[in-house]
């Protein structure tokens, strides 16, 4: 049951790569042209993650991943749109054509691979066990029986689930959710990442949550969908060069607190 859970999106996902294969190939390997044409480009970004999606205290749009798609945008010369998506719906939004690019703290994985493609990485997430001090957790054991908390359909939840057999996991819909029950003390542990503990400590300063176990180190990626060549050597060839020229790990730092490793993980 708990695959079945993960898997989801990612059954949603091949049932649109189903409907879209009915399709002529080349309606599904032209994005760079349709942006060309449309004059806009259409990012889907998850606004419930921060640091990576969020809104500020002016309901606008900001995060590491915004940032980092407004600076695509106008080095592409384009407007952004961006289309709002949650992390179980990030596959199916882009092979149904509803957004050009995923930017949303989308990490490289096997299952997503299968449908989409992925660009170099220009970022990584830990994948982590957070809980009180007072909680006691030395190893992936200690969790067992216990409820932990994690985002629904995210590559947290896959690896969490693999490897915390035997806890309870709790999944909530989005990062902002889960955050939400961390800090009303609705789950006591997490599995997610340094960033979502951030923003969970900003508001439970009394009894912050700190790193017991990392359970993965992830690339995550700008999402293509299958074919999209052309786009996908335009994306790398930009991440290249603003990673040489320092924008997009000063964009990283200033919303996650720490550098980009000085040589980013493959994809």
């Amino acid at each position: 049951m708990k695959r079945r859970t993960f898997m989801a999106g990612v059954a949603g996902a091949l049932a649109a790569t189903t409907v879209l294969g009915t399709m002529p190939s080349r309606a599904l390997a032209d994005t760079l042209e349709t942006i060309k044409e449309r004059k806009k480009l259409l990012v889907a970004i998850d606004l419930g993650s921060p640091p990576f999606g969020m809104s500020d205290a002016s309901m606008q749009p900001t995060g590491s991943d915004v940032e980092t798609a407004k600076l695509l945008a106008a080095d592409l010369g384009y407007p952004l749109e961006i289309v709002p998506v949650t992390s179980p719906n990030r596959v199916p939004f882009l092979l149904t054509n509803k957004a050009d690019i995923v930017m949303a703290s989308f990490s490289v994985n096997e299952e997503r691979k299968k449908v989409i493609d992925f660009s170099d990485a220009y970022g990584v997430i830990q994948i982590v066990i957070a809980a009180p001090k007072s909680t006691e957790i030395k190893s992936i054991a200690d969790v067992v029986g216990k409820r932990l908390g994690t985002t629904r359909g995210s590559t947290n939840d896959k690896v969490a689930t693999t490897e915390a057999q035997g806890a309870e996991m709790v999944r909530y819909d989005d990062d902002a959710t889960l955050i939400t029950a961390l800090v009303s003390g609705q789950v006591p542990i997490m599995a997610s990442s340094p960033q979502v503990m951030a923003a969970v400590n900003q508001r439970r300063s009394d009894d912050p949550l700190e790193v017991k176990l990392v359970l993965k180190t992830n690339p995550y990626a700008v999402g293509v969908r299958k074919g999209d060549d052309a786009l996908r050597t335009t994306l790398n060839e930009w991440i290249a060069k603003n990673l040489a020229n320092g924008k997009l790990n000063e964009i990283y730092q200033k919303y996650n607190g720490v550098a980009l490793p000085a040589e980013m993980p493959k994809t």
